[in-house]
This record gives C-alpha cells, structure tokens and sequence, in this order.
C-alpha cells in the first residue's frame, strides 16, 4: 500500500507490516467517520519508535508518549492513525476540559432531550484513534472518563443512558511535555494503562528525512542549514540558554515553504522561528544563531533548484 510505503523505506519489519495491512482489511471505517481520516503534515522518522507502537497498538494496547517539545509526540500519533487507518479524534485537555467534552451532555433535539456525544464517544463508537494530546493537564473530572475508557473492560458507562463498548480497532494515545505549566504528574492507575514511549530528541538523521520528504526540490546545502538551525537551538534549549518557545519544528517547516512563494529564507525564518520567543535577550541569541546558518542576502534561488 502507498500509504505504508514510507515505512518499507526505513526498513520497519515487514511482519509488523503485513499485520498493519491485515488491520486495514479487517476493520472497515464506517461512511460517517471517513473524512476524519487525514494525511499527517510530515511523516514521521524513527524505525525502533515505529515498530515498538506498531506492535503496541496491534495488540489493542494505548500508549503515552512522552518527552520535550519538538520530539514528534502528536506528529508520530498522527502518523499512526492514518498508518491504521483509521479516523482520528483530537482531544486537548485544559483546566476546562470535563467529562461532559469526553463522553457527551444532553440537549434538546425536536423537543427531545438527545445525547449530544463527545469526542470519546464518537472516538469509540466509530473505531477511531482517539489522541489526547497533554494528558497530564487533564483534571480529575475528565481523568474518571479515562479510567473507564482505558480499562482492559473496553466499555465506557454514559450517565442516563447505557453503557457502550469500544469498538475492536478503537485505540488511545496519549502525550505530555514535562514541567509545562499546569501539567502534574499522572497516577500510577492511569499510566498503568498506557505503554510508555520515551521520545528521543530530532537527530540530523530524522530531520534529514523529514525535509527530503517534504521538500524533494529544495537544494542540499540550503536543507543542511535549516536543520543546523534546528539542531543548533536544540543544544541550546537543552543547555539551558535558552527556553523552548523557538524549538518549532512545525514553524521552521513552515518557513521552507513560504520561502517557495519568494520571501527571503531570512524574513522566512524570523516568522516561524526567532518571533517565537518574546524575551529580548532570548530573541538576541536566537537571531544569533539563525544568522549564522541563513545569510540574509538568501533569496528563494538558494533554496529551490
């Protein structure tokens, strides 16, 4: 299959291959969950991580992945989901975010009062994979839902109504980033529910990948520098010189394309990288460090061939 092809290209067993294929047979998507099947942005790189949440997720397990920004964690659940191929259902958790979101609240319908189904709902009755992005902001309300969802039962009880089972290919991931802001640490009962990946930092290798899958015409030493820009605000943001807010793999993307419509790689880059952080002296050393790699005469002809 295409779609599956990118993993043939980084060697991933092709056991685990065969058995992610027989899953896609096996498990038809229902017509009201297709349009939730999507292309992820970027592909993801890493053949171990690939394999041991292959692996996880065929044998109905839900993983949590954890690690710093910028290690792949919602790029790789992304990457899984239309890999299964199956619909995908985002759920953000913030200090509002309560089991009414999750499993679904009442409302008026025809003058009936009809359950209006939340996220995990739908996640679970249409098979999706259902990704709950920062998990550990989640507060006690909406971790009860999980606790439920989670259990090796595979049946979510609905307030008023019945309860529901999962449907066999329905999966959980999860992600969280350390010591955000209103994150906390998860209770052993939940993690208990997980297997755990431990993201690795990008590596030239990964990020090599990346841009040649995304930007197959873009000229060699122009890729060489925009991952030096990475890899070099990595080292520092893992040194402590500087905080994470410039560690965007998403907006130095973002920058190798709008540098395709004629802006300058340089004014490129200050949109997806340096304005990031707001510290003026953060937002120095940075500059510093995308000026050494992007020559602020660059135009779009030393990027693109």
């Amino acid at each position: 299959m295409k779609e599956l092809q990118f993993l043939e290209e980084q060697g991933v067993s092709p056991a685990l291959i065969r058995q992610v294929e027989e899953f896609r047979k096996k498990y038809e998507v229902p017509a009201e969950a297709a349009d939730r099947i999507v292309k992820p942005s970027m592909p993801f790189y890493g053949k171990e991580i690939l394999e041991m949440a292959i692996a996880g997720l065929m044998q109905g397990e839900n993983l949590l992945l954890t690690g710093p920004k910028a290690t792949g964690k919602n790029i790789l659940a992304e990457n899984l989901a239309y890999i299964f191929h199956r619909p995908s259902y985002n759920v953000s958790f913030h200090v509002n975010t309560n089991s009414g979101d999750l499993i679904g609240t009442d409302t008026f319908v025809n003058n009936e009062v009809q359950l209006r189904k939340g996220t995990i709902y739908r996640c679970a009755e249409y098979g999706g994979f259902g990704i709950l992005d920062e998990i550990n902001m989640a507060k006690n309300d909406a971790v009860s839902v999980l606790h439920a969802t989670l259990d090796y039962r595979r049946s979510i009880d609905v307030p008023g109504y019945d309860k529901i089972d999962l449907h066999p290919a329905a999966r959980f991931i999860g992600t969280m980033n350390y010591g955000y802001a209103g994150t906390k640490e998860l209770n052993e009962a939940l993690v208990s529910r997980f297997l755990v990946i431990d993201m690795p930092a990008q590596t030239e290798e990964t990020l090599q990948f990346i841009f040649s899958k995304m930007f197959p015409h873009a000229k060699a030493k122009a890729v060489e520098q925009f991952i030096g820009v990475f890899l070099d605000l990595q080292l520092k943001a893992k040194n402590s010189e500087i905080s994470t807010k410039a560690l965007d793999l998403r907006g130095l993307l973002a920058a190798m394309k709008i540098v395709h419509t004629g802006l300058s790689p340089w004014q490129a880059v200050q949109m997806g990288v340096v304005n990031k952080t707001f510290d003026i002296f953060e937002k120095e050393i940075v500059e510093d460090v995308v000026r050494t790699r992007i020559p602020s005469d660059w135009t779009r002809e030393d990027v693109y061939a």
